[in-house]
């Protein structure tokens, strides 16, 4: 942006030295002042929708990572389900061998 500044200054410079009349430089500096400001303007704007942007990309990453989470945390409740249905089947089994171990012994 600084260089824009510049090369405006440079150029209201330039204008106003070739102006020979008081009305003209001052005509002049009136129509440089408007180009920078609307210069401005429009950096403002690229800039407020560079923001936006930015914004948009952050909500969709944090939503995808809050999905993934989610994805996650299932996968892992369904592992522990089978966990303990497994160490369910586990006990069943001892338990029955230990009856017929039991029962031999008898």
């Amino acid at each position: 942006m600084s260089i824009n500044k510049a090369l405006l200054a440079l150029a209201l410079g330039f204008s106003l030295a070739a102006c020979t009349n008081q009305d003209q430089a001052a005509d002049t500096a009136a129509a440089e002042a408007e180009a920078a400001s609307a210069e401005m303007e429009a950096a403002a704007a690229d800039a407020a929708d560079a923001v936006d942007s930015a914004a948009d990309a952050s909500a969709v990453a944090i939503e995808e990572g809050s999905e993934a989470a989610t994805d996650t945390m299932g996968d892992a409740m369904d592992a522990a389900d089978e966990a303990i249905e497994n160490a369910d089947e586990a006990l069943d089994e001892a338990a029955d061998a230990a009856e017929e171990a039991i029962d031999e012994n008898n």
